[in-house]
């Protein structure tokens, strides 16, 4: 579609839109109409669509930055007002977020083979020199480890509910703080974001692999399976999402990196949303459910339903009103 026909089509909404965003600034209530006012999300999603589509058709910037003030103005008034949370919460889960994570899923998959390939690297490599352990993780934090995943020693049955309550805030603020640390670290051209990734798939799979050899891995296993497939995928999504600004700075294109980045940083942050409601769900599990001494069979179970779910909602979940 040439931009005169895309400016035809769309230029009736984006006048509509200016006229909403103008009552809603002057607080005009008698010119409101509930309907209207409650379709603002609505028409905000829809321009920031028609802004993705124009910049990916390569239309001329002047048009781009129009949209991306509108979208800007819009932003501003969305979050100034007390719209209805309930809907645009539902649509985000069930539309937003895994359309979105499909939409990056070049960067995901890039983030996701680094994370990988960091763990089957150091798991390979502490299964072929056990010592290697001691190259990444210092021998009292070993042996922190090594205690706490000794089978039989049931470290986890003397926690009550407090306990749990606490951890649950523990485990929120350590795993928002390294995807945040992923996803910010991507401003470094890219590259903090793939090192960050990298430590982190070597130090779970060193870990593993260490537990492995000394006979600990089922209560390894049986811990982390089911909080590991929102925690891990969360990761990975950060880091993706981090190369994704890392990449904005390298290859702008035709815009000022400042532009290029803002707008890189504009369709990763509903990946970051979601990233952020999966490390929380990831916490819950950690907290409550996955120090439960219940048979391995049971754990495994959930774990692998766990992945399976998560994994079908973010490839199947908003293709039907895509």
């Amino acid at each position: 579609m040439k931009q005169n026909q895309f400016e035809a089509q769309y230029r009736a909404e984006w006048l509509e839109f200016e006229r909403l965003l103008q009552i809603l600034a002057d607080n005009k209530k008698e010119q409101r109409q509930d309907a209207q006012f409650a379709s603002f999300p609505e028409r905000y999603r829809r321009l920031c669509h028609q802004h993705a589509l124009a910049h990916e058709r390569g239309y001329s910037l002047p048009l781009i930055q129009q949209l991306n003030e509108l979208i800007f103005q819009g932003h501003r008034q969305l979050y100034r007002h007390r719209l209805p949370i309930v809907g645009p919460l539902i649509r985000f889960i069930l539309h937003d977020f895994p359309v979105a994570v499909r939409e990056q899923k070049a960067w995901n998959l890039a983030s996701g083979f680094v994370f990988v390939f960091a763990v089957v690297f150091m798991w390979v490599l502490v299964d072929q020199q056990p010592e290697m352990i001691y190259s990444l993780i210092d021998g009292n934090s070993v042996s922190g480890i090594e205690n706490m995943y000794e089978p039989g020693a049931g470290f986890r049955e003397d926690r009550d509910s407090s306990d749990d309550v606490t951890m649950f805030g523990y485990y929120i603020y350590n795993n928002i703080g390294i995807a945040f640390r992923t996803f910010a670290s991507g401003l470094f051209f890219g590259v903090g974001a793939i090192v960050v990734e990298l430590f982190n798939g070597a130090y779970f799979g060193a870990i593993a692999a260490h537990l492995i050899n000394i006979g600990s891995h089922e209560p390894f296993f049986t811990f982390v399976v089911a909080h590991g497939a929102p925690e891990l995928t969360a990761i990975a999504l950060s880091g993706g999402s981090g190369m994704r600004l890392g990449w904005a700075l390298l290859a702008p294109g035709p815009w000022p990196r400042r532009y290029a980045l803002q707008r890189a940083a504009q369709l990763a942050m509903p990946v970051m949303y979601g990233a952020f409601g999966l490390l929380l769900i990831a916490a819950f599990v950690e907290a409550f459910w996955s120090p439960r001494q219940l048979e391995p069979t049971i754990k495994y179970s959930v774990g692998a339903a766990s992945w399976i779910l998560l994994y079908l909602y973010l490839l199947v979940a908003g293709r039907r009103n895509a």
